[in-house]
């Protein structure tokens, strides 16, 4: 009787390989407060990601909302720096600088769970 060969898990390399040739498109708005360092660093690393795993793939705004505070409160914005993904569904929203990249990835579903750390 043949043995149930091991399965195979894919690394972390690998499993961003696979979802970089996906077709989804991502939306996302990037809530900030101005030019301030945290706000400046968010933007910094959203672009970085989204070039980086979602090349040709996103549409990102960045909205101020000192300057458009409406938006934020559409939105239910209530901390500086927030990033909201509205499509694909299901909306999610992420809260700091972004500098977590894992974390952002796996909330983006780029990686599954158990290669988050």
């Amino acid at each position: 009787m043949p043995k149930n060969p091991a399965k195979k898990v894919p690394s972390l390399e690998e499993q961003l390989a696979e979802a970089a040739v996906g077709d989804e498109h991502y939306v996302l708005r990037l809530y900030v407060t101005g030019q301030t360092p945290r706000s400046l660093r968010a933007i910094q690393n959203i672009r970085r990601i989204c070039e980086e795993y979602l090349h040709g793939r996103y549409d990102l705004e960045v909205i101020d909302i000192y300057q458009r505070p409406s938006l934020a409160k559409g939105e239910k914005v209530i901390a500086a720096p927030t990033l909201v993904k509205s499509l694909p569904a299901p909306i999610r929203r992420f809260v700091g600088d972004l500098s977590d990249t894992e974390k952002i990835l796996f909330g983006l579903d780029l990686i599954p769970k158990e290669s988050a750390k």
